[in-house]
């Protein structure tokens, strides 16, 4: 039992004299960053979804017209 007090009295420590937090400034930035970031690659995975559906649905509206003719 005192191993277990130890080391979670060592992680306690560690938390809350160890690491330095980010202030508010540094975490209001690096969340705008990931916001920008998360649309900007959304944006592009949409782009590319609608590229990709309309050149298919042009090459499945070709062979559909093929297939009907035979």
């Amino acid at each position: 039992m005192d191993k277990l007090r130890a080391t979670f009295r060592e992680y306690m420590d560690e938390l809350l004299y160890k690491v330095q937090w980010p202030t508010l400034e540094e975490l209001q930035s690096s969340t705008v960053t990931v916001l920008i970031a998360s649309i900007l690659i959304a944006l592009a995975i949409a782009a590319m979804d609608f590229v990709f559906s309309s050149s298919m649905g042009g090459l499945y509206s070709l062979f559909n017209e093929f297939t009907t003719r035979r």
